[in-house]
């Protein structure tokens, strides 16, 4: 990285809603993170909104008054040549798979979620396969270049890139701590300077405490507060707001992220989401609509700023995750960032070499994670199932074996184990089948032998092969 010839970053998945974010993100730190170029790249089924949105991204940094191109490409080879940084930030199958993953499970009167249970599993063997041809590419092409994740789900991808990948430069990053970490002061009449955070677990399945400009804890503080009518605490829009157990928290004596939701209140949110499943639809059919809607927005050549109904999205402040990353490697800040990062004794309770979502410092040399210690016997037994569960997703996504990503199904906390669970990962692996070519015999079995999807949803998009 030189800095007479500025930055050169690319995003993979450019043509997403997201990209005005982050655009709008680099524009605000431009002063500490010269960049020089910016590549958006997307895949041909993706042609259109890269188009728009990548015009859009170019009236936003014309009206900033810093002299950057942005540059649009189906050839991710041609982005990636001496690269700086490369975010990552693509959908496999698009938001047609996203359905699939929420919709066949709730048929089988599971959780369908993005990140959670069978659908999140499904998302991860979509997802690794093409993340680590990505890295190959980088080896080749961009050897000393950071990679930063923001693909879902971003600890398991981003544990994949390291272990399989062999790629040490990947930091992976969420939104969801910094949801939290700009709503929670104001429901104790603070301001985020005042406070200390320390953050540890996993991605979307983390906790965290809290400390005040004396050093004295407020964790608890913020637990009451959040027991108040109209506070908000930072919950992401697409996580249905049932409030924790306040004794449970007060016992664990830290704030879990909102995903815990999911693990903590598991009878509540399911029957929330087949309610939707029922009626309005399921998550990722609520945002196709909202996605229709800001791409309309960003077809106005007049619009050369981030509209305010991004923030329906659950994504919302990814940039202030993913720029301020960039800008504190480039500029060696060692700001305070939550990150997917390796654990090296962070949290005891996990081996040294796995991925885990922390409290680090940003730098140069990337994340050092901050200790957090170990956990109590609730949270240490959660933590020590989902990372053994996540093991066995990477494990199956890498090669295709079956009887590995059962085993993640069974391991796996949203589904209850037995024949339904099996039928939901067959019906998955025939629903997806374009996109999984390492369970190509499985899948060719599992059609000789009749299986089908039950779901007239997703069996419309199957019939339209989507």
């Amino acid at each position: 990285m030189s800095e007479k010839q500025g930055v050169k970053i690319v995003t993979i998945g450019g043509g997403s809603s997201y990209t005005p974010e982050l655009m709008e993100g680099f524009i605000n730190r431009y002063d500490e993170l010269p960049i020089r170029e910016i590549w958006l790249v997307d895949i041909e089924d993706g042609k259109e909104k890269l188009e728009i949105v990548g015009t859009m991204a170019q009236r936003m940094w014309d009206a900033s008054g810093h002299d950057v191109k942005v540059h649009l490409t189906l050839d991710r080879r041609e982005a990636l040549k001496d690269a700086d940084f490369v975010t990552t930030q693509f959908r496999v199958g698009l938001l047609n798979a996203r359905i699939k993953d929420e919709r066949i499970p709730f048929s089988y009167g599971m959780l369908g979620q993005e990140t959670n249970g069978a659908g999140g599993i499904f998302k991860a063997f979509r997802t690794i396969p093409v993340i680590l041809d990505i890295v190959e590419d980088m080896k080749e092409l961009c050897p000393n270049a950071w990679l930063i994740n923001f693909t879902n789900p971003s600890g398991m991808v981003t544990e994949a890139v390291m272990k399989y990948g062999q790629w040490d430069k990947v930091i992976g990053l969420c939104n969801v701590p910094v949801g939290a970490m700009l709503k929670e002061p104001a429901t104790i009449g603070k301001e985020l300077d005042d406070l200390t955070y320390k953050f540890a677990g996993l991605n979307h399945f983390h906790w965290h405490r809290v400390w005040d400009e004396n050093g004295n804890e407020v964790t608890q503080d913020i637990i009451e507060a959040m027991y108040k009518d109209d506070v908000d605490a930072g919950i992401p829009a697409n996580i249905h707001d049932m409030p924790f157990f306040k004794e449970q928290l007060v016992e664990m004596g830290m704030i879990p992220c909102g995903y815990h939701r999911y693990y903590y209140r598991q009878e509540e949110m399911l029957a929330h989401g087949i309610e939707e499943y029922n009626t309005i639809g399921t998550r990722g059919q609520q945002v196709k609509k909202t996605e229709e809607e800001l791409f309309e927005l960003y077809k106005d050549p007049n619009l050369n700023y981030k509209p305010e109904q991004l923030t329906k999205r659950g994504g919302a402040h990814y940039s202030d995750a993913a720029c301020e990353t960039i800008a504190s490697i480039y500029a060696n800040k060692n700001s305070h960032i939550v990150v997917t990062t390796k654990n090296n004794g962070a949290v005891p309770d996990l081996p040294a070499d796995c991925a885990v979502e922390v409290s680090a410092m940003i730098g140069k040399t990337g994340a050092k994670a901050i200790a957090f210690g170990p956990l109590k016997p609730a949270e240490k037994g959660w933590l020590q199932v989902m990372k053994n569960m996540e093991h066995c997703v990477q494990e199956a996504a890498v090669t295709g074996d079956y009887g590995k990503a059962l085993q993640a199904f069974i391991l796996n906390p949203q589904i209850p184990s037995g024949q339904s669970a099996k039928n939901v990962l067959d019906e998955l692996l025939i629903a997806h089948k374009k996109y999984l070519p390492q369970f190509a015999d499985k899948i060719a079995e599992l059609e000789a032998a009749g299986v089908t999807v039950k779901d007239p949803v997703v069996q419309d998009l199957i019939v339209q092969g989507l």
